[in-house]
């Protein structure tokens, strides 16, 4: 059977007047998209025009909720009761899941952003409670998450969860990911062999250990300077190695 993965990116973090990523290009990159929902990013218009975008393009579409905070765009640790947080993402999935609908579009994930991703993968019982509530927006819809722990109390609940990560971002040893305040330009070819690597389900890490990163899904982050370049890179370098670049639920043996 020929490897696949899926190559997501994020998506719609444009707010009003001010415009943030390369939303059409990364379209005919990507194979999934994960679309900001007013939280962090985003707003009513431009989540429409990433749907409609993403959709034309041919790519999956699921929900990117985070964290209340427009100012540090998601990337702040906010502190809130577990049932507060299950509230805030349900408030921003079923707001993008509105809006698609009127475009004809199912959503296919909800994957976390920024701090939000980062206390999901550490907190098992907000990562089950999140992957349950989003059940009622849409049944069947997985949480996108890191391997780790937290993942595992979700398979054991018997919730859908799609592992993944981010090839442009530096792992610690525990595998996860070394956040950047800001996003800088990366070098899109040293990305693209991390990501071919996590393709057959290892990382190097920044001690230079080599750890299992199951995934089935790879992310580019929308907001990087370089970001297109750098996701062509890895796609480019995917399929030149025989790794087929798919959505997840449109791999073989899965409905599409």
């Amino acid at each position: 059977m020929t490897l696949s993965i899926d190559l997501n990116a994020d998506a719609g973090e444009s707010f009003g007047r001010w415009k943030l990523g390369n939303d059409e290009e990364l379209f005919d990159v990507v194979s999934t998209v994960n679309i900001a929902c007013g939280y962090h990013a985003g707003d009513p218009v431009n989540m429409r025009k990433a749907v409609v975008g993403a959709r034309d393009a041919d790519c999956a579409i699921g929900a990117h909720p985070g964290y209340p905070d427009l100012l540090g765009f998601g990337r702040r640790a906010i502190p809130a009761k577990l049932t507060d947080t299950v509230d805030y993402v349900l408030y921003q999935v079923g707001a993008l899941a509105a809006i698609a609908a009127d475009e004809g579009v199912t959503l296919s994930h909800v994957k976390p952003h920024g701090s939000l991703m980062g206390t999901t993968v550490r907190d098992a019982e907000l990562a089950v409670a999140m992957a349950r509530a989003i059940q009622s927006v849409q049944t069947g819809i997985p949480l996108v998450m890191s391997p780790g722990p937290a993942m595992d109390a979700v398979v054991r609940a018997g919730l859908p969860v799609t592992p993944e990560n981010a090839a442009d971002l530096d792992f610690d040893d525990n595998g996860f990911n070394v956040i950047e305040p800001v996003p800088a330009e990366k070098d899109p070819e040293a990305v693209a062999t991390r990501a071919l690597q996590m393709a057959h389900g290892s990382v190097e890490t920044v001690s230079g250990a080599t750890i299992a990163m199951p995934v089935t899904s790879i992310c580019i982050h929308g907001d990087r300077p370089n970001a297109v370049a750098v996701a062509a890179a890895v796609r480019r370098r995917l399929e030149s190695e025989g790794v087929a670049v798919h959505p997840v639920e449109r791999r073989a043996g899965l409905p599409a």
